[in-house]
């Protein structure tokens, strides 16, 4: 229940208990009279519990009242809160505002007490300089009227620095007219100049021009030159020798071959060789060319051990050593002897080069390098030996000497070339490389080589071969 409504209905029964007492005050409070009691029982306690339910209807309706005002109050003070709640919130805001601005205004008043100190500071060297100024002005006094004389003096300089300045602001008059015409010639002198630059630019151009035309027709020379050159080199390349020019080349370039091998025995085993021959290269090395029969060594089944190998390359007066000699891989019955390009100048003379093309021309010249013949001949092309051509005996025409082809003789292309050697009467040997079935290094001892077994090896290299090459 509310408190209230406690309250009222505590104060009805206290107001009913008074109103139903019938007690005389008079009467009590007087002490002459007999006091007398008398108790009645109240009758009307319907009454006064209608009147209970009256009082608590109105005592409701207040309370009904009193609950609604507090409703609107509690409305208005949950509304106040709220908007204390905000102003709170604003106040708090504007308090962070305000503590930033404290910081900014201590940062300020930091910033200002460093300026007052540097100001004090400033303030303290000014006194000084004041005082020394103070300590100057006395001293100054007696220069003031030295530099006011000296201020006079400089005053009649200045009005006759004055005068001459006049007379120099005539005289750059007189410059500056003198300069305007100066400029109008040098305006001229640079139109000139263009003319002469354009003319000159030109004149390179023009020269240029006739350059590039020059060097042009100088390469037009040089390659009409050198196209000559190799039509004059195809030319002779092409163009047949006659057997004559080939012999009389062959003669003033032969070179003569001495060889020597020598062994111990009873009699005298020693055995010599002399034959001439030519100098032939394949654009890398050179060689000296030769046949096996026109050596000390004899290819056969047993071969013989010699002890001593030696020969020498001679050619007019110039004599060089034979320090190795090589077995053909192809046919070992040719020989070649190596001979180093310094050597091969030394002994001078023509280095043949070996057939590039050796069935350009069918007929060839065969020169009898020990007998000293020499003829015109035809070759014929045989599927069964490709390295080999065979001589055609019924096309042979001698031309000087006892004409007759056999093993060893140098046959030339028509162009001049070295084409090969005749390994027997009928069949040369095309010389297109010089790869080395064997080789026997020549000097006083040369036991450790065992040339018995090497020259039997290669007695069986040849027994291989076919019957009509042997």
């Amino acid at each position: 229940m509310n408190r209230s409504i406690l309250i009222v209905i505590c104060d009805f029964l206290l107001v009913s208990l008074l109103a139903f007492s019938t007690v005389d005050i008079n009467k009590a409070t007087d002490q002459a009279t007999p006091r007398e009691v008398r108790i009645e029982i109240a009758t009307n306690q319907v009454e006064s519990g209608k009147d209970l339910a009256a009082v608590m209807k109105l005592a409701l309706q207040d309370e009904r009242k009193n609950r609604d005002l507090l409703m609107g109050e509690l409305a208005k003070i949950q509304a106040a809160a709220s908007e204390r709640e905000k102003q709170a919130q604003s106040f708090k805001e504007q308090l962070q505002s305000r503590e930033q601005q404290n910081l900014q205004l201590q940062q300020q008043q930091t910033n200002v007490q460093q300026q007052f100190a540097a100001a004090q500071t400033a303030l303290q060297n000014l006194n000084q300089q004041l005082q020394a100024s103070s300590a100057d002005a006395l001293i100054s006094k007696e220069r003031l009227a030295a530099m006011e004389a000296e201020l006079r003096k400089k005053a009649e300089q200045a009005a006759a620095m004055q005068q001459q300045l006049a007379q120099l602001a005539s005289s750059n008059q007189l410059a500056l007219n003198e300069k305007q015409r100066l400029a109008g010639q040098l305006q001229v002198a640079e139109v000139e100049k263009r003319h002469a630059t354009e003319q000159v630019a030109r004149m390179q151009e023009e020269v240029k021009t006739e350059r590039e035309e020059k060097a042009k027709l100088a390469e037009g020379v040089k390659a009409l030159a050198s196209r000559s050159g190799e039509l004059t080199r195809e030319i002779r390349e092409n163009r047949p020798l006659a057997p004559n020019t080939i012999f009389n080349e062959f003669l003033t370039n032969r070179v003569e071959a001495r060889f020597t091998a020598s062994r111990s025995g009873l009699v005298d085993t020693n055995r010599r060789k002399e034959t001439e021959t030519v100098l032939v290269t394949n654009g890398t090395n050179i060689f000296a060319l030769s046949h096996v029969q026109d050596t000390p060594l004899t290819l056969w089944n047993p071969g013989t051990d010699w002890e001593g190998l030696n020969g020498m390359l001679t050619r007019n007066a110039a004599t060089v050593p034979i320090r190795s000699l090589f077995f053909h891989f192809q046919d070992p019955r040719v020989v070649f002897i190596p001979v180093a390009p310094a050597e091969a100048r030394q002994l001078g003379g023509k280095v043949y080069q070996i057939s590039s093309d050796p069935f350009k021309f069918q007929d060839a010249v065969l020169v009898g390098a020990r007998e000293g013949y020499y003829g015109e001949c035809k070759f014929q092309i045989e599927l069964s030996t490709p390295d080999y051509v065979k001589l055609d005996h019924n096309f042979i025409k001698g031309l000087f000497g006892k004409f007759n082809p056999s093993r060893g003789d140098l046959v030339f292309s028509k162009t001049g070339e070295l084409l090969g050697i005749m390994a027997n009467s009928t069949y040369c040997m095309m010389i297109r490389n010089f790869d080395a079935a064997a080789t026997f290094r020549f000097g006083q001892d040369v036991r450790d080589q065992h040339t018995g077994i090497i020259l039997s090896q290669l007695y069986s290299m040849v027994a291989q071969l076919p019957f009509k090459l042997q």
